[in-house]
């Protein structure tokens, strides 16, 4: 079955079925209890009750985090996070690296809190074994129990994300949102009752200093990592442009409510007389929460702690996988991932396959690592270059982009430069503090560019290139303005070439350049001068004029030289085109085919050489030839074509192979499908497969360009800067009847 056009709209296929309560629980669930539960205590180690403040700053930061997400969020309310936002203002290949990291930092986050799961939960089971005198089951006893449980909840959450769309039911979060508050209100009240000598239990502050408080922060800011989950399934959001901005800052807002007061309880009323938080949580990080609620509610408050974190760990767990499921599919529907995570289910409306694979990943990783603190290290580090790069793509878009967003940052360029800075500078100290989470990044970032650049950056960058011809806008958020140069000699030519250029060129943001080229006359001919001037001006004003007429308005320019072909590359190379139109009545001599591929070779450019009878117009192109004979290295340039003239009046496009006369059925089949992929992937709609036997190719396709209005060939690359005709193409060239047009991919 032939590959219908990408859907670059990432999110398409799944439809918004959450609303404001379920996006805010994603972000809760992501964010409150695993990380402060897991994390407190080292915070506390290195700087005593000074981690409120560090928790307090570290809230900061991330707010003016949360904020460059909302704006980019509601400017692209479509799933992905990041990496929509990169594929939207930097490139293709940009995006696929931060897709390709993001996702695995939700992999592994993912796979932190399955283990997390499973310890809590194994206490658990444990301790109620022993209460009831009974022995452990032989399953658990045999196996890690940690690791059992991991697998269990993460195969429980699997089957709750293929069933449901929208991630299934946020109560979790709001049992595990009661939990904490019953801590703190138990702690408040203890505090109430106990008169706690604060300035006491608060000195010294920071007994590490300055320092004390900076490692602080950079242990503990991945705590408040989640907000970024909402913009990553944002595609199923309802009314995302107000519903995102206000989910992430809720969910942060909820998180910070809920740590600095349990942080204050904790080095307070949590503590024994005499013992400080910073002692106690050097002795025992990994329990200093469950210590301080066992020291002023009793076992009553250590079986809450229990519980909290059972809660926090599966809604956490199931947050990241949906998530990571999300940016999977995402980066499959810009064939930057293989095709089948694209997949949707009929019955359900979720992207099964990207569920299915991100969890069987996750599956693995628990089964093969068992100690994962290096990678959990790693993925701190991507989310921290993921929230660094948000900033800078904010910025970035609001330079380039004309368009007003439903929500604007606050005080702008101050707050992204501030949030940028601020998590470079952490991301750096857990790059020096973690040495290995560094190497794991780059060694994954070695691995991602290695399949893009084997498997995915052909069919990424055909989906890249009809992304840009249905919304041309992606051109001006990356900060292009495309410039098609068209040198313009015979007058009779310039409504066809111009109409060409203008294909190349997306409405309202690329421009067509007109040259004319005066030669340079000699001193003592001052007549021969003015005739030369007055021809090129006329050239320019039957060229414009013609242009007019259809509806079409490039700039001009006219140059003085002395060889105007290399006036040509000059101009094309000095104003950094980006393509290059060649006009010719017809091909014959071989001076001027030699000069047209001196010309080619000498820019950097695409190159597009049309061949077009009197009175031919584009506009009228209801048939198109493209004889194609495998993988073209002008693949891309061919599809801006391709899908240009299909915006312009949807003609029938045929892609066609010719094969010797000998060959077997068998390698027929295998080339007419190899041809339907090639199709599938360059057409929008379904083209004509044309797969003939004939031992002469040149009399194939002119048979098939004698019923076609447009026929579409590319030239020959030999070698890195080497463009040329070739034979064949130029015999085809100047025997059809209908107009030619040839193309060249640049060098850049």
């Amino acid at each position: 079955m032939m590959n219908k056009e990408p859907n670059m709209d990432a999110g398409a296929g799944v439809g918004r079925t959450m609303s404001l309560f379920g996006a805010i629980s994603v972000g809760v669930g992501a964010i409150v209890g695993g990380g402060i539960l897991a994390l407190a205590g080292t915070a506390f180690s290195v700087t005593g009750p000074g981690a409120i403040l560090a928790f307090g700053l570290n809230g900061g930061i991330a707010l003016l985090t949360a904020l460059s997400f909302a704006e980019m969020a509601a400017a692209f309310p479509e799933s992905g996070g990041t990496y929509t936002f990169a594929k939207k203002v930097l490139s293709v290949r940009a995006a696929f690296m931060v897709g390709w990291v993001v996702w695995f930092a939700s992999i592994v986050a993912a796979v932190l809190y399955a283990v997390g799961f499973g310890s809590f939960a194994a206490i658990i089971i444990e301790k109620g074994f022993s209460l009831l005198n009974r022995a452990m089951p032989p399953l658990l006893l045999e196996y890690h129990p940690t690791t059992v449980l991991a697998l269990a909840a993460v195969g429980v959450y699997t089957l709750q994300l293929t069933l449901r769309a929208g991630g299934g039911g946020p109560w979790i979060n709001v049992g595990k949102v009661v939990v904490f508050l019953l801590l703190i209100l138990g702690g408040a009240w203890a505090f109430i009752g106990k008169q706690t000598n604060v300035s006491s239990a608060m000195t010294p502050f920071l007994p590490n200093g300055y320092f004390g408080l900076i490692q602080a922060m950079g242990y503990s800011f991945i705590a408040l990592q989640g907000f970024d989950l909402i913009a990553a399934v944002g595609g199923e959001v309802r009314r995302p442009e107000k519903n995102l901005p206000k989910a992430m800052l809720a969910s942060l807002g909820i998180a910070l409510a809920i740590y600095l007061p349990l942080l204050f309880i904790v080095s307070t009323v949590g503590m024994e007389p005499g013992r400080s938080v910073l002692e106690v949580s050097r002795a025992e990080p990994e329990a200093i929460i469950a210590i301080a609620a066992r020291n002023y509610l009793g076992s009553f408050g250590y079986w809450l702690v229990m519980i909290a974190g059972v809660l926090s760990m599966l809604s956490a767990l199931s947050a990241n996988l949906f998530a990571a499921s999300r940016v999977a599919h995402a980066m499959a529907m810009d064939r930057t991932l293989p095709l089948l995570l694209e997949g949707i289910s009929d019955r359900h409306s979720t992207p099964v396959w990207a569920v299915l694979a991100t969890s069987g990943i996750v599956c693995a990783i628990l089964l093969v690592i068992s100690d994962v603190a290096v990678a959990g290290a790693a993925s701190s580090l991507i989310f921290l270059i993921n929230f660094t790069l948000s900033h800078v793509i904010c910025m970035l878009f609001r330079r380039r982009s004309k368009r007003r967003t439903p929500f604007r940052i606050p005080l702008f360029p101050l707050v992204p430069v501030l949030g940028a800075l601020a998590c470079l500078s952490l991301a750096i100290f857990q790059g020096i503090a973690v040495p290995s989470a560094g190497i794991i990044v780059a060694a994954w970032l070695a691995v991602g560019a290695f399949l893009y650049l084997k498997l995915f950056a052909r069919k990424a960058g055909v989906a890249d290139i009809s992304a840009q011809i249905r919304d041309p806008l992606l051109l001006q958020y990356r900060g292009k303005n495309p410039l098609v140069l068209v040198p313009i000699v015979n007058p009779a030519n310039a409504r066809p070439m111009i109409a060409v250029a203008n294909m190349l060129t997306p409405p309202g943001i690329g421009r067509v350049l007109l040259l004319s080229v005066v030669m340079k006359p000699a001193a003592e001919s001052p007549e021969s001068a003015a005739r030369q001037l007055e021809n090129a001006q006329q050239v320019l004003k039957e060229s414009l004029t013609a242009a007019f007429r259809a509806h079409l308005y490039p700039e001009a320019l006219t140059t003085v030289a002395e060889a105007p072909w290399n006036e040509i590359s000059r101009v094309a190379n000095a104003h950094r085109c980006e393509s290059l139109v060649l006009g010719l009545t017809h091909f014959s001599g071989e001076e001027t085919e030699n000069r047209l591929e001196m010309l080619m070779n000498a820019v950097d450019c695409d190159v597009v050489v049309l061949k077009a009878p009197e009175g031919w117009r584009l506009s009228e192109v209801k048939k198109v030839l493209v004889p194609a004979g495998g993988k073209s290295v002008n693949y891309m340039l061919r599809t801006r074509i391709l899908g240009s003239l299909w915006r312009i009046n949807k003609p029938e496009i045929a892609f066609m192979r010719i094969l010797p006369e000998h060959l077997k059925t068998e390698d027929m089949k295998h080339a007419w499908h190899q041809l339907v992929d090639v199709a599938g992937e360059e057409v929008p709609d379904i083209p004509r497969i044309i797969v003939v036997q004939n031992d002469s190719v040149e009399e194939a396709v002119l048979e098939e360009a004698a019923r076609s209005d447009l026929l579409v060939m590319g030239l020959q690359h030999s070698g890195r800067r080497r463009r040329r005709f070739g034979e064949l193409t130029l015999n085809i060239a100047r025997k059809a009847e209908c107009a030619v047009v040839l193309i060249s991919k640049g060098f850049a």
